[in-house]
């Protein structure tokens, strides 16, 4: 019978307060030496804070500094509760005030991350193989907190020569399922090990691993950056608050959409957000009218554009003036998907006065409006573009008639839905000032 899986690890005590310009694999490689430890062997992987190779490297500023300090490492905001801000630094990692630290520092000071944790993972691997003759991997380590977890764990922010991760995709588990989606992050585990040894504050910043060889390997194949989930895959981009903000935002007329499907679960998904919106009098006035087959868009686009071109002449408008007009529509016409947002105003007050009467179908439009909102940002959340029209509005009796609906479903406009063909340019922010009058 084969010996059960193990490995040990130990802190190194010994290493001296570290100042710019030390050499850390030189203070490693005396700590190692201890009496009474093992020293180092090649297979062995060194667990090393950052924080002390960011002192190595002069990675110190002023305190009053700090948050100057953080918006220089920011790169995107994900999140802001108060004044503690989650953002992106310039290394691609979330974390609380960009990894700006104060702890661990001396008052009146804090630390940033190293400029290039990989690169000063290579430097100590280097200098610990020149002093000690041994071919160790070393793994830089910080600590963040979790989304969805409670407490902080230390992870991985440069490596060499260490297997950052273990792609298990393409093989099966011990009953022969295939593994699609598992890929071990091999450093951050050898960072959270070293960290029960290391501790936070007992002035042991380097932990030793043994009895991993298989984990140490050549530099070149992997850096500990490679773990940094790239944007476009990266799910869980924003706090909730943020998100919302950004979804309002991304929220813009699409002229033009790709032939891809829309999947009908996201739409549904904005009419569940859409009819959220507020109503009067406890009342639900909205209906969605989805249009997912061709036929029965063509099918009402094209009894809307008769009804179109028979107001156009009506108002003595010529034949070249009015197929102008009419191609307008063709925006309806190339979006693979139509929703048409209905008013149902069932629940009003009737009030005997036409101006009651008209306010109180204000509130409702109002409350349909607040519901296409809803509608589009949610659909800007699932990465669709859309394009609100109103021509629905201008012949509902023909919309009713085509598409079957009640007399008292009042068409709100329609909703072209697709993926957008092209990026839409940035938005400017504006200015409110213009917009706001202060009693």
């Amino acid at each position: 019978m084969s010996a059960a899986p193990e490995y040990r690890v130990w802190a190194l005590p010994g290493i001296p307060e570290v100042r710019p310009g030390d050499d850390l694999a030189k203070l490693i490689a005396g700590a190692a030496l201890g009496e009474g430890l093992p020293g180092l062997a090649d297979g062995d992987v060194l667990v090393v804070t950052s924080k002390i190779v960011s002192k190595a490297e002069g990675r110190i500023l002023a305190a009053e500094d700090r948050e100057a300090a953080i918006d220089a490492e920011t790169v995107r905001l994900v999140a802001r509760r108060g004044t503690l801000r989650v953002v992106e630094n310039r290394l691609g990692l979330v974390m609380a005030a960009a990894g700006v630290d104060a702890s661990n520092t001396r008052a009146g000071t804090v630390l940033l991350l190293p400029e290039d944790p990989d690169a000063s993972a290579r430097r100590i691997r280097e200098g610990l193989r020149e002093a000690l003759g041994v071919d160790v991997g070393v793994v830089v380590t910080d600590t963040a907190g979790r989304p969805w977890r409670k407490g902080v764990t230390d992870f991985a922010i440069g490596a060499a020569g260490v297997r950052v991760a273990d792609d298990l995709r393409g093989g099966v588990d011990a009953y022969g399922n295939p593994l699609v989606a598992t890929v071990v992050a091999t450093v951050d585990e050898l960072a959270a090990a070293g960290d029960l040894v290391k501790g936070k504050a007992g002035g042991l910043p380097v932990a030793v691993v043994r009895g991993l060889p298989h984990v140490v390997t050549e530099d070149g194949e992997q850096d500990a950056h490679w773990l940094v989930r790239p944007a476009v895959d990266d799910m869980f981009r924003l706090g909730t608050s943020e998100a919302v903000k950004e979804a309002v935002s991304l929220r813009r007329t699409v002229r033009e959409f790709t032939d891809d499907p829309v999947d009908p679960g996201a739409v549904r998904r904005a009419v569940a957000a859409a009819v959220t919106a507020p109503a009067p009098h406890h009342t639900t006035p909205w209906r969605f009218v989805l249009l997912e087959s061709e036929e029965s868009r063509t099918r009402l686009l094209d009894a809307m554009r008769d009804a179109w071109v028979a107001d156009l002449r009506a108002d003595g408008l010529s034949e070249d003036r009015i197929a102008r007009r009419v191609r307008r529509g063709d925006l309806l016409r190339k979006a693979p998907y139509l929703a048409v947002p209905c008013l149902v105003t069932d629940g009003a007050h009737d009030y005997p006065d036409a101006r009651r009467s008209a306010a109180e179908r204000e509130m409702f439009v109002v409350a349909a409006g607040a519901a296409v909102q809803n509608f589009l940002v949610t659909l800007a959340s699932e990465r669709l573009g859309s394009a609100w029209v109103s021509s629905t509005m201008f012949c509902r009796e023909v919309v009713r008639d085509v598409l079957g609906l009640p007399r008292d479903w009042d068409p709100m406009g329609a909703v072209a839905i697709g993926r957008p063909a092209t990026t839409p340019p940035a938005r400017p922010a504006r200015d409110a000032d213009p917009f706001v009058t202060v009693r």
